[in-house]
């Protein structure tokens, strides 16, 4: 049930920053052109009214099979442990244990 619930978490997310990408990034410039304080200060609320989850920072890479979010290798969108696993099944094309 975790993994799911992470997992659904993360799907969140990413149609969140997908969703605030462009008024995000037109508030940034706005912030960075700012000639005063003030102007800075009040373009900074408004991307502070932001839901927190839109930020591009905030995503993070799982496995597509456990939902976990450590080791994950981008090349097969997999943890380590599945990629083992897989490997010595031989469910995964290309790779095998290796032994010399």
């Amino acid at each position: 049930m975790a993994k799911k619930a992470m997992i659904e978490r993360e799907n969140k997310r990413i149609r969140l920053v997908s969703k605030y990408h462009e008024k995000r990034r037109s508030l940034l410039d706005e912030f960075k052109r700012a000639n005063t304080f003030s102007i800075q200060m009040e373009t900074h609320r408004k991307i502070e009214r932001l839901p927190k989850n839109s930020s591009k920072i905030r995503l993070r890479n799982r496995c597509w099979r456990t939902g976990r979010s450590r080791g994950v290798y981008r090349d097969f969108g997999l943890c380590r442990h599945m990629i083992r696993e897989m490997g010595h099944t031989g469910t995964l094309p290309g790779i095998r244990k290796s032994s010399w």
